[in-house]
Formats: C-alpha cells, sequence, structure tokens
C-alpha cells in the first residue's frame, strides 16, 4: 500500500499526519469524511470518541491529504468503494475507541478490507519486541 497526495474519490482511505503519527478515514465527498474521532482531540477521552461524519477541511485540521494506493493483492481484497462507503455510514456514532485495539486506522481497514489493523500499533510492537530482544 502506498499514499500519494492527490483528489480522492467516493469511497477512497485517507489519512493526514498529526503530529507523530497519521490520522485515517473514508472520504464520501468534500462534504462528508467519516472517522474514528477527530484528529489530535486531547480534550475527549476515550470513552467519549465515536465514529463520526464531518467535512474535508475538519478532517484535515490544516495538514494534507494523503489517499491510499493499493497494491495488486490489496486491490483482490478490497471493497467497492459503495459497500466502503455505506458500511462506514453505518458505523456512524460507534464507539469503542481504543488507541491499541480500535483506532481510526483500524477503522478504516475494517471499513475497506474487512479486517480491522493498524500499521502504526503493529510498528510500535515491532520496535518493542526488538528493543526487548524478543
Amino acid at each position: 500500500m502506498n499514499w500519494v497526495e492527490k483528489d480522492p474519490k467516493f469511497g477512497d482511505m485517507i489519512r493526514t499526519k498529526v503530529q507523530f503519527y497519521h490520522h485515517y478515514g473514508i472520504f464520501v465527498s468534500e462534504n462528508e469524511v467519516i472517522q474514528f474521532g477527530l484528529p489530535d482531540d486531547p480534550m475527549r477521552s476515550a470513552a467519549e470518541i465515536r465514529v463520526l461524519s464531518t467535512d474535508v477541511l475538519t478532517f484535515l485540521q490544516g495538514g494534507d491529504l494523503e489517499v491510499m494506493v493499493p497494491g495488486k493483492e490489496e486491490r483482490k481484497q478490497m471493497r467497492s468503494p459503495e459497500r466502503i462507503a455505506a458500511i462506514a455510514r453505518q458505523r456512524i456514532g460507534e464507539d469503542g475507541y481504543h488507541i491499541l485495539h480500535n483506532n481510526c486506522e483500524h477503522f478504516a481497514n475494517d471499513c475497506v478490507f474487512g479486517q480491522p489493523h493498524s500499521s502504526f500499533v503493529q510498528d510500535i510492537r515491532e520496535k518493542l519486541r526488538k528493543k526487548l530482544g524478543k
């Protein structure tokens, strides 16, 4: 999977850089990006974070927009843009946020591929394993 700065299309997985991590969402239109919480919202506790719909500018909060470009194998696993958007919309209002087990990247990957996954969390775990010699 690669990430490029380009105009997103309906059903695309998008992200924006927030401090030392990326915030992920599903692009429906300029007026609708579905995401698990807002990027860098330190005033909210995990229990208050929900899947919500905002416009693209609120999603970006001044950052740059990147669009996921899937590899050949990933394209085979992807749902259709219509299905991706429908699943994301069905999840609006959902809670259960957890930085390590159920974050915005897990949400976006689950909508697109049917599997929750976070490369950010996986990278941290790998670094910890190496540091601990396991």
